[in-house]
């Protein structure tokens, strides 16, 4: 865990990143002059220079990033590699606001249940790898280690069980619906008896988590984040539709236009290729 301030100062990197990138400035000018604007009361303009010189190096900062485990989280590392993936369709610019909002998030304050969400939504709605995304979400010192266990274990169960399911049956809702139930109709619960020190989640998450059993898990994210209060994860932007500017449709009717030329002038003997050579000085 970092101090404030470091969070701070990384949240304003990935999302000032982005953005320079997005004005077509390479990633290594956008670093360098970054590694100016960052405070330099914290750590992160060290790990700034280190990412410049690997990514001279190797032109990847994915490994410059795993070997600083001691300042960027293995999600960090995780996220940064999928998008420098050749093979793979996730945007950096999309992995950029992921870290952005996930440090502005550990800036203030931020809960193992609303990071957890977070993380599993966004490789939902990214369609990242399940595995290595939740093994990289468990080793966060965020975490303690019931947390690891059974985040562990929902990578193993992901797909095959709900999500509502798991956080509810580790959830204060589960205990508080056996107390209220007579103990001889208890072990006609469907859920597991548990005690309360293996309660993950509080009653709010659990009550949400059983309304959503057997939804879509969207919707259970988006309470979730409504009563959590993590930030919106961001969403894959989907293609739009190209309206052709009048320019556009111009230019296609001057190209329809010498097509019929072409094939007029071919019809009644020959196309003259000297139309065509800038050297002749009939051509218009």
């Amino acid at each position: 865990m970092l101090d404030r301030e470091e969070y701070i100062e990384q949240a304003y990197l990935f999302r000032t990143l982005g953005e320079r990138i997005l004005d077509g400035v390479a990633m290594q000018e956008a670093l360098v002059h970054l590694g100016h604007e960052i405070l330099a009361t914290t750590k992160l303009p060290l790990a700034i220079d280190y990412l410049i010189s690997d990514l001279r190096l190797v032109g990847t900062m994915a490994s410059a990033m795993g070997r600083m485990s001691h300042y960027f989280t293995p999600f960090q590392t995780f996220v940064v590699a999928e998008a420098e993936d050749e093979e793979g369709r996730f945007d950096l610019r999309t992995a950029l606001t992921i870290l952005e909002r996930e440090a502005a998030y550990r800036a203030e304050n931020a809960t193992p249940q609303g990071l957890f969400f977070f993380r599993f939504e966004c490789l939902s709605r990214n369609r990242l790898d399940y595995m290595h995304g939740l093994t990289a979400t468990a080793n966060d010192d965020i975490f303690n280690a019931d947390w690891k266990d059974w985040i562990k274990m929902v990578s193993r169960q992901v797909g095959l069980v709900d999500l509502a399911d798991l956080v509810y049956v580790r959830s204060d809702e589960l205990l508080r619906r056996q107390q209220r139930r007579h103990p001889a109709d208890r072990t006609t619960d469907n859920a597991p008896a548990t005690t309360e020190s293996h309660m993950l989640f509080g009653e709010k998450e659990g009550r949400i988590a059983w309304a959503n059993r057997g939804k879509d898990p969207l919707y259970l994210f988006a309470a979730l984040q409504r009563q959590l209060g993590y930030p919106a994860v961001p969403r894959p932007k989907r293609p739009k539709p190209q309206i052709d500017s009048p320019t556009l449709l111009a230019r296609r009717i001057d190209r329809l236009e010498l097509r019929v030329k072409l094939l007029e002038q071919e019809n009644k003997g020959g196309i003259d290729l000297n139309q065509f050579d800038p050297k002749n000085p009939q051509t218009e």
